[in-house]
């Protein structure tokens, strides 16, 4: 083996680590604001339900543990409103109304619902939660495997932000954040700014108006 092989291989072994340390790092930072006890979770304005896959028109199982975790803060008096977000790019596929349709069935008020359809990742659902819906506080829903990234992007960003663990998630998603997690460094040193924004949707209004 030559010396620019090995090299390369050095190199490649710290860029792993480098890469491995990101997400660690991320969980280290944010730990004492992620809560899994709804007991716990501070009152904030909003709880951010990320966006997850669909089984046709019915949220998937993990999507609907946080339809379900944002269900248990709002009857419980720690957020006032839901923000539903996720990527609704196309006629065809669509993560964000069938939770509404959820939160409907399970009692919650129309008005209190919010959509952005135009959360596209974690990154541009943060930016657009604290932009376009005006939220200064919020409790963010999904599984633990994503909390920290989100936690962190969100509290970089400027929001009070929290996470509640919706669940559990296979050994996959944690393996999956590690190139998220390099991702979302990039974008808050870039300061990316998310291709769609469009017209404000204040918290403080009626949640109907964002629904298509």
């Amino acid at each position: 083996m030559n010396r620019f092989v090995r090299l390369g291989i050095i190199l490649l072994l710290i860029a792993a680590l480098i890469a491995l340390l990101i997400p660690i790092t991320m969980r280290i930072l944010v730990a004492p604001f992620l809560f899994t006890s709804d007991s716990n979770v501070p009152q904030t304005q909003v709880a951010i339900v990320l966006g997850a896959s669909v089984e046709g028109n019915e949220p998937s199982p993990i999507l609907a543990e946080r339809a379900n975790a944002a269900i248990r803060l709002y009857e419980g008096g720690k957020v006032s409103k839901i923000l539903v977000t996720g990527d609704n790019a196309t006629t065809r596929y669509d993560e964000v109304n069938p939770v509404e349709h959820y939160l409907l069935a399970a009692g919650i008020p129309a008005q209190d619902i919010f959509l952005d359809h135009a959360g596209f990742d974690t990154y541009s659902s943060m930016y657009r939660a604290k932009t376009v819906f005006g939220a200064t506080t919020a409790v963010i829903v999904t599984q633990d495997f994503h909390l920290p990234r989100a936690v962190f992007i969100a509290r970089t960003l400027g929001m009070e932000a929290y996470g509640y663990d919706a669940g559990q998630a296979s050994v996959w998603d944690y393996l999956r954040e590690i190139p998220a997690s390099a991702k979302a460094i990039w974008d808050l040193a870039t300061h990316r700014v998310p291709k769609y924004l469009g017209q404000p949707f204040p918290l403080t209004g009626d949640g109907e108006a964002t629904w298509y």
